[in-house]
């Protein structure tokens, strides 16, 4: 068997393997935006915790290969186990939820100088070789704009959703719609935008101010025909946990962004069964 036989058997080997695993997975779900900074990991990290917070069996995949910041902000900075006899990740759990992430393998502030086909690679890995056995959402946080990681995602997980994240301002949303327009061309059935810093709120009187201001991603998601998911504030316990790595949606003090992670999941679970 010459090289690109080989090569062409290991991924059919690989394929196979990845079907194998999505069939225990009841809803996939892809979260990505059109530029970096808009806080698609926040929102992807506490949209997971909440499906959880609702009985749900949720696995979350860190897909930004070069800028994975899950273990961060979930306090999951621990490396999975590794069971080389058996070809097989077992993802680390934290608080119930599945976290699968290149992070913990890697030296303490050291780059991933990777090309694409090798980013590409390592997600294919973990969709293929990780046990995440039966779960009812398997979220994926990818990186920012549309090269080869969201394709490579896209093809292999089939997801039935795509989140794309963006701020209100007009600068965001330039490259936002080019993530929707890419969310279309990939065929991905379902299609919902998520406002993030739609306001901050002042920590002193509660007051909000329309920092980068208000509605854009709302008016960008009606004159796309794709759904509108929901509007997240700016708060500073926010920020607060991500670094401490806390989810805010797992804190028991209430909060008006625990409260929209709510009404988001409320969204998707209603387009997903539909």
């Amino acid at each position: 068997m010459n090289a690109d036989s080989t090569r062409a058997k290991s991924i059919e080997d690989q394929d196979k393997r990845i079907e194998a695993a999505l069939e225990k997975i009841k809803h996939r779900i892809v979260v990505f935006s059109g530029k970096g900074g808009v806080g698609k990991t926040t929102v992807a990290v506490n949209l997971a915790y909440t499906l959880l917070k609702q009985n749900n069996k949720v696995g979350l995949l860190d897909a930004d290969i070069t800028g994975p910041n899950v273990p961060k902000m979930t306090g999951a900075e621990v490396s999975p186990q590794v069971l080389e006899e058996f070809g097989q990740i077992i993802p680390h759990e934290q608080n119930g939820l599945k976290i699968m992430s290149i992070a913990p393998m890697l030296p303490k502030d050291s780059p991933l100088i990777w090309r694409g086909p090798l980013r590409s690679g390592a997600i294919c890995q973990f969709l293929a070789d990780v046990v995440w056995d039966e779960l009812d959402f398997l979220l994926a946080d990818l990186p920012p704009g549309t090269g080869d990681e969201v394709l490579t995602a896209a093809q292999k997980m089939k997801p039935q959703m795509a989140i794309v994240v963006t701020t209100p301002q007009e600068v965001s949303l330039i490259d936002c719609r080019r993530a929707v327009n890419m969310a279309k061309k990939l065929d991905i059935p379902n299609i919902g935008v998520v406002e993030n810093m739609s306001g901050l709120i002042c920590p002193h009187c509660d007051q909000q101010i329309d920092v980068f201001g208000t509605g854009g991603g709302e008016m960008m998601a009606a004159d796309m025909k794709v759904h509108f998911l929901g509007r997240i504030p700016m708060e500073l316990s926010v920020r607060q946990g991500c670094d401490a790595g806390k989810p805010i949606v797992l804190e028991d003090t209430p909060s008006k962004t625990s409260e929209v992670f709510e009404q988001i999941s409320g969204n998707i679970d209603k387009i997903l069964s539909e």
